[in-house]
């Protein structure tokens, strides 16, 4: 078979589309093979309630780590919006009730609420100087994860900060956040950024907990998370507009089912079935796989290419910790997704707030340090959390436009993702949608513990007369978009720079070769990962999709 493109994309995800905009343009013909029947894969809007307008970010819902470089290079237009309200988290202690609220943009204000927090004003000193670190290590870090992967000892020198190098990449989080807080709430809310999807503890010696951290503090050298305005859908939508403007061409609606690494002067050849089931085959020069690791080593062993054992071998393997759903190591999410849509915004038992500044940033429930090591223990040992440890967030609070003419004014939509959930909670118990439900009462519970309402009173309800309310464990998540496990980052997060002896720290579970010079290099050499589960994969930021499309013009 001879290459009828030079590349061809398996997945039509953000990261897929980022690399298609880049080939495309310098030139390469592009062939985008996606399963469902658009593009766009977990970044995506959609009408989740019949007959309400209202165009949810159905999956991912928040952006950092896209670089505005790579916006700039394909000539996509979005709008990111600040958030001036970082976090607000609720409070009750020794009969008092309050909220710690950090504005953004009011420094006084984020002072006097860590005062009446901890009557004092150490912990807010310990914030500002904990935070100050993260920022300059932002600041040196970030702009590195769209350039050739350095080795660790390039990116210590980097860092150029023994201090923040030992807490961040090297000691458990945990250690850190002890000895320098000392409120149990604020140490939970620092905290929860190592825990986002990612099922671990503070002092988890493997360090899923600071990789995890890492990628939530350093997005755009400043660690804010902002507001795609339009949705999700409308990043996807531009990026693979520049691709298609490009030349790329797509193919949606076609399932990838073998993917042969070819080799001593063969193509690499891709089989797919096409929108009528038929299989066909293309030949490429290169093949990136926007899919998971684990997805990439089934498709290689389909394929029955050289190699294809090793590396489905490699892909099988996970790094040391607990075992997930798919057997021991196995990539294993630990999340509840909740969408909404509100006929109000409930009111808070911390009456000295606005209910838009609470819901404003992320609000964080049942997350104070202690609780967040209970909900850990409780899920380790097979139960669900109580209290069900979540944060939730209100986009059209920031960005109406996702709502349509006809949605009353007062209306909002509200997101809650909920924390150490693993998906062995669910596939292990026989009863997934009992567990799933279970495990939406638990969330909701302690949602309504810090309300002066039940929540329940202020959905809106859909065309048919159902509350408007959507719920996805890790189990509908790989049903949904082939996560395996539900891992919204395919795998374990993988420190930003090259061992040596192998790419990356926590990079088992992808066939990697030790000089890969992108952190997307794989065992075969016309394959490489352009998706989450890449080196300096995870979140949306299209850095996988950059560094394959690098690598591809590198050669």
């Amino acid at each position: 078979m001879t290459a009828a493109y030079d590349v061809v994309i398996v997945g039509g995800g953000h990261n897929g589309l980022v690399a298609a905009g880049y080939l495309g343009r310098a030139g390469l013909r592009v062939l985008v093979l996606e399963r469902l029947g658009h593009v766009g894969g977990a970044a995506v809007s959609e009408r989740a309630f019949p007959g309400v307008d209202a165009r949810l970010s159905r999956y991912s819902y928040l952006v950092s780590l896209l670089p505005r470089r790579i916006l700039t290079d394909l000539g996509v237009r979005v709008e990111l919006r600040r958030r001036r309200i970082s976090s607000y988290t609720p409070w009750e202690r020794d009969g008092r009730t309050g909220g710690l609220l950090v504005d953004a943009s009011d420094e006084r204000r984020t002072a006097e609420s860590f005062r009446e927090l901890t009557g004092g004003e150490g912990e807010f000193a310990a914030w500002r100087e904990f935070y100050g670190m993260t920022g300059r290590v932002a600041r040196r870090v970030f702009p590195s994860l769209t350039e050739p992967l350095p080795s660790r000892a390039e990116l210590r020198a980097l860092v150029d900060d023994p201090v923040a190098w030992a807490e961040l990449f090297e000691r458990p989080l945990g250690e850190s956040l002890e000895r320098r807080f000392a409120d149990d709430v604020v140490r939970g809310v620092v905290l929860t950024d190592g825990l986002i999807g990612t099922f671990t503890h503070a002092h988890d010696p493997s360090l899923r907990q600071n990789r995890c951290f890492l990628y939530h503090v350093i997005g755009g050298g400043t660690g804010d998370w902002d507001v795609p305005v339009g949705g999700m859908g409308a990043v996807t939508g531009a990026l693979a507009e520049a691709a298609r403007a490009g030349g790329a061409e797509f193919l949606t609606g076609c399932e990838v089912v073998a993917v042969d690494p070819g080799g001593r002067g063969r193509p690499a050849e891709v089989g797919y079935l096409d929108a009528d089931g038929v299989e066909r085959r293309v030949g490429a020069r290169w093949v990136l796989c926007n899919a998971a690791p684990v997805e990439l080593a089934r498709l290689l062993g389909a394929g029955g290419g050289a190699g294809a054992a090793d590396a489905g071998a490699v892909c099988d393997e996970g790094v040391g910790g607990d075992e997930g759903v798919g057997g021991e190591d196995a990539p294993e999410g630990a999340q509840l997704k909740v969408n909404m849509l509100l006929r109000r915004l409930p009111r808070l038992r911390d009456g000295a707030v606005d209910v838009r500044d609470a819901f404003g940033g992320t609000f964080h429930i049942a997350e104070s340090y202690r609780e967040l090591e209970s909900a850990y223990r409780a899920a380790a040992a097979g139960r669900l959390p109580s209290p069900a440890p979540s944060e939730i967030y209100c986009h059209s609070l920031a960005d109406r436009s996702i709502l349509g003419p006809e949605v009353p004014a007062g209306w909002h939509t509200l997101t809650l993702f909920g924390l150490q959930l693993p998906a062995r909670l669910f596939a292990g118990s026989g009863d997934p949608e009992g567990v799933r439900q279970a495990a939406l009462t638990g969330v909701l519970a302690a949602l309504d513990g810090v309300l002066a309402e039940p929540l329940a009173e202020c959905l809106a309800v859909d065309g048919d007369g159902r509350p408007c309310m959507e719920v996805r464990s890790p189990l509908d998540l790989e049903a949904d978009l082939r996560l395996p496990g539900g891992n919204i980052f395919h795998r374990d997060l993988a420190f930003p720079f090259r061992e040596e002896g192998g790419v990356g720290s926590g990079d088992v579970g992808v066939p990697v070769v030790e000089s890969g010079r992108w952190g997307v290099e794989t065992a075969e050499a016309r394959v490489l990962l352009c998706g989450a589960g890449a080196v300096r994969g995870g979140g949306v930021s299209g850095i996988p999709g950059h560094n394959a499309a690098m690598s591809v013009l590198g050669r």
